[in-house]
């Protein structure tokens, strides 16, 4: 999901940016409007498992990660809801550096490489007959109740399938502020048994799965063909920030192994460019 190609819904409803502010004095390198003293992050204050106001997300965590190795004295956040007009109220603002989770592919930012590839999952419940669903064109889907968030990738792959006649809507966007995440809500009614099965975006599915209980089997979509449910995310910038960006690819690079058993931690489904599953 690239906010364009979707991967983390909210991202695809983001507002256009608007033109930065003069630079500051005593920010970055020369024609660079980096902090160097303190890793400056544009994040959602109530967004988990990504990030929140307790530093409790796996976002927070990679960012003190990046703060530590790019000799940043501390980590400060400037805070706003992962909605419309994120990027041009954060970082095209200049109030901020850098938002550790961005999907590929975008044009309001620049992204880095990517820090992790992840993919939409089918989430059921244990010893309900859907053990082995691997695919939405698996025949025991039909008839079922399917929750799936709008607008997002596999709801168009279910109306192609002909499934839509019994699923269960939820919204794309939701002020997690004052309302819980959607993932949380879904699987919180499969529990319930108000619905049969979830399609999500897997590092959300990931982690509120563990969180509800064991009895869930959360199972990554990776042989749906011809639509994409995989997704790289990066790390993003402005633009105009280009030495920043190889700073934080060199992080990435280096720091890989350390990036994914954070990402691990939280239940994030990771695949490598094969779309064979990362454990470790």
């Amino acid at each position: 999901m690239a906010r364009g190609v979707l991967v983390w819904s909210v991202l695809s409803v983001l507002a256009l940016p608007a033109s930065g502010r003069a630079q500051g004095a005593g920010l970055g390198a020369a024609g660079e409007l980096v902090d160097p003293e303190v890793l400056r992050v544009c994040a959602d204050p109530s967004n988990m498992p990504f990030t929140d106001e307790n530093g409790g997300g796996f976002e927070n965590k990679l960012a003190e990660l990046v703060a530590s190795k790019t000799g940043r004295k501390s980590v400060a956040y400037t805070w706003f809801p992962m909605a419309t007009g994120f990027v041009r109220n954060t970082l095209r603002a200049n109030l901020c550096d850098v938002v550790i989770g961005y999907a590929q592919g975008d044009e309001l930012v620049q992204n880095t490489n990517a820090y992790y590839k992840s993919t939409y999952v089918i989430v059921h419940r244990k010893g309900d007959g859907l053990d082995g669903v691997d695919t939405l064109s698996d025949p025991r889907l039909a008839g079922k109740k399917i929750g799936i968030v709008a607008g997002t990738p596999p709801a168009a792959t279910l109306a192609r399938l002909g499934l839509m006649r019994t699923v269960k809507p939820y919204p794309l966007m939701v002020d997690t502020r004052l309302a819980p995440s959607m993932a949380e809500v879904m699987l919180k009614e499969m529990e319930a048994g108000q619905i049969e099965v979830a399609i999500l975006w897997g590092p959300m599915a990931g982690y509120y799965a563990k969180q509800i209980g064991n009895d869930l089997v959360v199972v990554p979509l990776l042989k749906e063909k011809p639509d994409h449910m995989s997704y790289r995310i990066t790390m993003g910038v402005r633009p105009s920030d280009q030495e920043w960006k190889r700073t934080l690819n060199r992080v990435i690079r280096d720091n890989q192994k350390e990036i994914n058993r954070i990402l691990l931690d939280y239940n994030v489904p990771l695949v490598d460019e094969n779309s064979r599953p990362i454990t470790e």
